[in-house]
């Protein structure tokens, strides 16, 4: 019953190609909206992913990453006399605009956190170090937005706001596919870029490759409107009520998470601990349930299987229809529709395998390319693999009793007929 299977199947090759080209336009369409699917929201949660932190703490209304109330430094420094901490640091995000030598302006979301402290990491720095953040007024920037911020390699200066931004650092995998360009800096120069405002007056620009201003820049202290000047140079150290965005904390080896969880609350009030499984399930069904990214590629990989079913379907039954007499015959011989519908089916098996091969390499080719070119991420896991696979079996197991429905009513008389 094989060679029956493959004969059918081969008989007519460009119907065959047609057949594979519908299977490989459905695997691939299947496997890139679930692939973009787990990237995008995989890139969500990158930053936590990559941290060292056991435990995230922040403000008690915050809904996802880049969405929260501030809290205080002064909670870094209660978080750090908290038993069972080993060490605890802060974590800033602001949005700031980003200005080029003759280029266009355009915003960027900077997070600021201690150089030296190893409780958060941009990412896989691949040019640079990130030490050299140590310095005022520097950044490290993702690769796949070197050219959006109109800058190549480290050394590249640009402006934020009327300061200096000087790039010591590309790194990769760090930037959420669905917000604006990260750049990574020291907690005090990231400070200096959110929290301060610069006036109109200040006439800062490049002179012979340092960054000199003919004023200074004014921090207005919101409770008072007051101001205080401050070189330029020289971004001011944090205080107590400088406002941050999250306390990272590593806890004592073998210290219970949740008992330390309970005692960062207790000291913190007004904030909401996390584990760091707890804050990547918080950001991720932010993401999942609260926006249409899972409903629009989910969409799209339905469609994908709808396709494939239709031109699946399509092309067995037409080869069942011009071999009915051959069943016909298989059926006066004696077979049983067991034996025929099993040809049917084998045929359609065949026609999974032939094109899940080329559809998922295409997917695979497709990834590298984005991932290379545009910084996205189509994420293709065994287990999507796996899963694409069976999607695939099933669909065309399906087309094959929708054409077995031909057979059903064959009669073998038919081959006694002119």
């Amino acid at each position: 019953m094989v060679s029956i299977a493959r004969k059918n199947l081969l008989e007519d090759i460009p119907r065959f190609l047609v057949a594979q080209a519908g299977i490989m336009f459905a695997v691939s369409l299947v496997t890139i909206q679930t692939g973009i699917f787990k990237g995008v929201i995989g890139s969500t949660v990158s930053l936590i992913e990559n941290s060292p932190a056991d435990v995230w703490v922040g403000s008690e209304r915050m809904v996802h990453l880049e969405l929260t109330e501030p809290i205080f430094f002064d909670s870094v420094v209660k978080a750090r006399k908290v038993k069972g901490v080993q060490r605890a640091d802060g974590l800033i995000r602001g949005s700031v605009r980003w200005i080029v030598p003759n280029g266009e302006l355009t915003v960027v979301k900077v997070f600021g956190f201690n150089p030296t402290g190893g409780l958060f990491v941009p990412g896989n720095v691949s040019v640079g170090n990130i030490s050299a953040l140590r310095k005022p007024y520097t950044l490290i920037v993702d690769k796949s937005k070197l050219k959006s911020l109109q800058v190549k390699n480290i050394g590249d200066k640009a402006e934020i706001g009327s300061l200096p931004a000087q790039v010591v650092g590309i790194t990769q995998n760090s930037q959420s596919v669905v917000s604006g360009s990260f750049v990574f800096a020291s907690l005090e120069t990231a400070n200096a870029y959110i929290n301060s405002r610069v006036t109109s007056s200040v006439n800062c620009k490049w002179v012979s490759g340092e960054f000199q201003c003919l004023n200074v820049y004014e921090k207005v202290d919101p409770a008072t409107k007051a101001t205080n000047e401050s070189p330029a140079s020289a971004p001011p150290p944090l205080s107590l009520n400088t406002p941050i965005s999250f306390v990272l904390v590593k806890a004592q080896p073998g210290e219970d998470l949740e008992q330390l969880k309970q005692r960062l609350k207790a000291v913190l009030p007004g904030t909401s601990v996390y584990t760091k499984s707890e804050m990547i399930q918080k950001v991720q069904g932010f993401w999942e349930g609260r926006t249409g990214i899972g409903f629009i590629l989910g969409l799209g990989a339905v469609v994908g299987v709808i396709v494939g079913i239709v031109i699946v379907g399509q092309i067995l039954y037409s080869s069942v229809a011009d071999h009915v007499k051959e069943f016909g015959t298989l059926k006066a011989m004696g077979a049983s529709n067991r034996v025929i519908y099993g040809v049917i089916i084998e045929q359609a098996l065949w026609m999974a395998v032939i094109g899940y091969i080329p559809g998922m390499l295409l997917c695979w080719g497709v990834g590298n390319w984005t991932l290379a070119t545009q910084g996205i991420v189509i994420l293709i896991t065994p287990i999507t693999a796996v899963g694409v696979f069976g999607i695939t079996l099933l669909m065309c197991v399906c087309s094959a009793l929708f054409a077995i429905q031909k057979v059903t009513h064959v009669d073998p008389a038919i081959v006694f007929k002119a």
